[in-house]
């Protein structure tokens, strides 16, 4: 499908399509599309959308042509030699947030939904398109603003025949709001969990059998395996879904001292991605073996201790999961405990409204410190500073949904998008 939108776009729908009517709008036609030297490109699907009544908000036409390379390349070449130019990087997104289609966090939600790979990212990114997370940062800035007019109204007019407002109704206004933002900053850890895929690494000493549990879980073959110790110099990761939740699992270098140059690298990089982790499963095949203890891990979900091999040997007592991957014994318990420990902890209610970018918890970060500080002025009886941080509280807020005015948050919001979206 090629996306033509813009002042121009019936004009030059009409020079490839004669026969094309925008007056029909919203009714797909079957037009033949021809070149400027009248050549026959394609039999389409051609569709107009008349301004505001769009995905970008402009005057938009839209032409499904047959797949393949050729015949979209050379309908995009025919209306690049009719005036056309190619749209930027998520300029149609872009167009949808300034037209007031979108707002900011559902435009992101656009490119989290093109980029999922596994269902539960999908399930996030279509509720923030659908708004759930807008809605709610907005009803948090109304009530900030609600809170501002309360005390606006205070100092302004503080001997009217209703009397004047009680500071105390004011300060209990802010701190149900502090609570309240709390607690949607409090979602960014595993919405943002969620967004990017959870990092999964698989650790512990050589030979104990973390490349076979690797491809196990893969369910193909990416990690090469020998008897031989050592033999991981490097680590290899792949995006996989446990239970359709993201997970980006990495197997990497077993640890052990006295290890030769080019090995101790790579032992090094396992270091390296255990400091990273999310979650560190260290894999052992005997409680000798098992060299490190959980409180090596400083990560998010902690340590789960594997058992491996245990068609051939029993478990250790304190491991948490026995598996095997010749039997596939276990492995859907360790991809159980794993979705546990990363998602199911925090994330107790799916539906509820989320953060998921840095962008969105600094905004919130600072609304909630100036909710703070507006609270500290009432208590020292300085409302007219406690007005000018609700003032700065709001305008944070309003920064997550995003301000149309604000060319830096925008340039950072599209830049990521693929072309044309």
């Amino acid at each position: 499908m090629v996306r033509l939108a813009g002042p121009g776009a019936f004009a030059l729908a009409a020079k490839l399509a004669p026969g094309f009517d925008a007056s029909r709008a919203r009714e797909a036609r079957l037009l033949s599309l021809h070149d400027e030297a009248g050549e026959l490109i394609d039999r389409a699907v051609v569709t107009a959308f008349v301004a505001p009544h769009s995905y970008s908000g402009e005057d938009t036409v839209e032409l499904s042509t047959h797949g393949g390379t050729l015949v979209p390349a050379r309908t995009v070449a025919a209306l690049l030699a009719a005036g056309a130019r190619l749209a930027l990087p998520g300029e149609f997104s872009r167009r949808a947030v300034l037209n007031g289609r979108l707002d900011v966090l559902q435009a992101e939600a656009v490119n989290d939904l093109i980029d999922a790979t596994a269902p539960a990212q999908a399930r996030q990114a279509l509720r923030q398109l659908d708004g759930a997370t807008s809605r709610r940062v907005a009803e948090l800035r109304d009530c900030v603003i609600a809170a501002s007019a309360l005390l606006a109204y205070a100092i302004d007019f503080p001997e009217e025949d209703d009397g004047p407002i009680d500071p105390s109704r004011i300060r209990d206004t802010v701190a149900e709001l502090q609570i309240q933002l709390t607690s949607l900053i409090q979602s960014y850890n595993p919405g943002e969990r969620v967004r990017r895929g959870a990092l999964v690494v698989l650790s512990g000493a050589p030979n104990v059998g973390k490349s076979s549990l690797f491809n196990a879980l893969l369910g193909r073959t990416r990690a090469i395996v020998s008897e031989l110790p050592g033999t991981t110099r490097d680590a290899v990761q792949a995006e996989i879904a446990f239970d359709g939740w993201p997970i980006t699992l990495v197997d990497t270098a077993g640890i052990r001292g006295g290890a030769e140059s080019v090995e101790e690298m790579g032992i090094g990089m396992t270091l390296e991605y255990v400091d990273r982790a999310d979650l560190v499963v260290w894999c052992s095949d005997t409680a000798e073996k098992q060299l490190l203890s959980e409180h090596s891990f400083p990560q998010v979900g902690g340590c789960l201790r594997v058992a491996t091999k245990s068609d051939i040997a029993p478990g250790t007592p304190d491991a948490d999961v026995a598996v095997s991957v010749v039997t596939g014994e276990g492995l859907a318990a360790l991809r159980g405990l794993v979705v546990a420990r990363l998602f199911e902890t925090g994330y107790t209610d799916p539906s509820a409204p989320m953060l998921t970018r840095s962008r969105h918890r600094v905004a919130a970060a600072a609304a909630a410190r100036d909710l703070i500080a507006a609270t500290a002025e009432l208590e020292r009886g300085e409302p007219v500073l406690a007005a000018q941080a609700l003032a700065r509280a709001s305008d944070s807020l309003g920064d997550i949904i995003g301000r149309v005015d604000q060319e830096d948050v925008l340039a950072q919001v599209f830049s990521a998008f693929c072309v044309g979206k």
